[in-house]
């Protein structure tokens, strides 16, 4: 309890909020830390169907008397909340015999406000279940559920197959079973309520009311907030999360790897609040008593940003590679059971030139495994199939560059061509031959309009 022992009262609250919130309770904030009104937390809990709302008093200090207690419970009884209330009182010492007495005459007498007593003992047995290191006074992330990394329905290998199938000329290609490897990456999810209101002589000149959620990458190094695709799919699919078990995913992928969260959950609703204080503030312009204009800077305080649930899960980054003849094509994606977002498509990606435009048509070379765009997919000249430029044996014939396989399908053309008669030579470049016939018009008209013929 050392670090408890040094903290303020108002750094106790902080640690007694993020406790609360992982007990379960809901809608945890703070009261306003200018007036001390006996409610230093306020939260809610179902019980039973019943929504409750609950009042705390916090206690940073060796014994809790009977005052405190008959402070909490007029306390309870001004909270404005439509419902039955109770109270706690949380403390890092004891309570003496005559406030466990008064908790006790609430309690025998059904009064409508109870009120539960919470000592140092408890404290030690509550952070033991939620992971709070009482030597640092941060609560640390006990995590073991995941976003499901395959669909349940397909084979694990079902995204990569079908990301091949639109890849033209594939199906002369046999597929083998890509390497698979899945890393386990820690997300946070933070909802957060900001509720403020600035105010001047003049009256009110700027109101906060916002809730905000937010999915934060949650590896080692600084918090970094997922994009807005990423943050869909985890936040879609937290209803559907599944036990991680890494004995009974490495049966159905090749490597595993389960990443740490980087920092403790107090430290993630740290970065939170300080995130949010500072998106909120804003400067606003308004006309004072005297007809001058002003700009007032309107920050939140901390305590006016609620952090209501830090959700931590595992987010699966699945990565499958496909070897094809002398080609790797790597498919990654963040998955969540048939739901993905495809972060590395090296299928529709041009193995020459890089092209990944979206719109691009990709083809499959059987020659050589590669997949290219159509700048670098050619007709190989005696089987009449896909070539790609990086492998074909290529040679001009009647000014136009042809494409083979090898070098025995160079050799066969070459053969043909000897014995083609001239008309079936010219064909072999259509544009050469086309622009022949319109030269060959030009000079018959020109002679004819020379000879007054015509």
């Amino acid at each position: 309890m050392a670090v408890l022992d040094d903290l303020s009262g108002f750094e106790f609250e902080d640690v007694m909020e993020d406790v609360f919130r992982n007990l379960g309770f809901e809608n945890v904030r703070q009261g306003k830390k200018t007036a001390d009104k006996g409610r230093d937390i306020l939260m809610e809990e179902v019980i039973d169907g019943t929504r409750r709302g609950v009042v705390v008093e916090c206690k940073h200090t060796g014994a809790v008397g009977r005052p405190v207690i008959q402070k909490l419970h007029s306390a309870i009884a001004t909270f404005n909340f439509d419902g039955p209330k109770r109270g706690m009182v949380v403390t890092t010492g004891r309570f003496t015999n005559p406030a466990q007495e008064y908790t006790d005459e609430l309690r025998q007498r059904d009064d409508p406000h109870p009120v539960e007593l919470i000592d140092g003992e408890d404290l030690r047995e509550i952070a033991d279940d939620i992971g709070l290191d009482l030597y640092n006074g941060r609560i640390e992330i006990l995590c073991d559920e995941t976003l499901r990394p395959y669909n349940a329905a397909a084979d694990v290998d079902a995204p990569v197959r079908e990301a091949f199938r639109d890849i033209e000329n594939i199906a002369a290609a046999e597929l083998s079973t890509p390497h698979s490897r899945v890393q386990f990456r820690p997300v946070v999810t933070v909802t957060a309520n900001t509720n403020a209101v600035f105010e001047t002589s003049v009256g009110v000149i700027h109101r906060i009311n916002d809730r905000t959620r937010f999915v934060v990458h949650a590896g080692r190094g600084y918090p970094q907030v997922a994009d807005d695709t990423v943050a869909a799919l985890v936040t879609e699919n937290l209803h559907a999360t599944i036990d991680l078990d890494a004995e009974q995913f490495a049966q159905l992928f090749d490597d595993v790897d389960k990443r740490r969260f980087g920092q403790t959950q107090t430290e993630y609703k740290e970065w939170a609040v300080d995130r949010l204080q500072d998106y909120h503030t804003t400067t606003v312009t308004y006309t004072g008593d005297n007809n001058v204009t002003y700009n007032k800077t309107c920050e939140p305080n901390l305590s006016d940003i609620s952090v209501q649930s830090i959700e931590a899960v595992y987010l699966p980054e699945v990565r499958q590679t496909t070897e094809i003849q002398q080609y790797s094509y790597p498919y990654e994606y963040y998955a969540a059971g048939p739901s993905r977002v495809t972060l590395d498509d090296g299928v529709h990606r041009c193995v020459h030139c890089e092209t990944s435009d979206v719109d691009e048509t990709y083809t499959y070379c059987p020659n050589c495994g590669a997949i290219a765009c159509n700048s670098h997919i050619k007709t190989e000249r005696v089987e009449q199939e896909p070539v790609c430029t990086g492998c074909a044996v290529t040679e001009r014939f009647t000014l136009k560059t042809k494409y083979f396989y090898d070098e025995q399908n160079l050799k066969t053309f070459r053969r043909e061509y000897a014995d083609m008669p001239v008309h079936e030579k010219a064909l072999e470049n259509t544009l050469l031959a086309g622009g022949s016939v319109v030269a060959i018009l030009l000079v018959v008209i020109g002679l004819l309009v020379t000879g007054g013929i015509v």
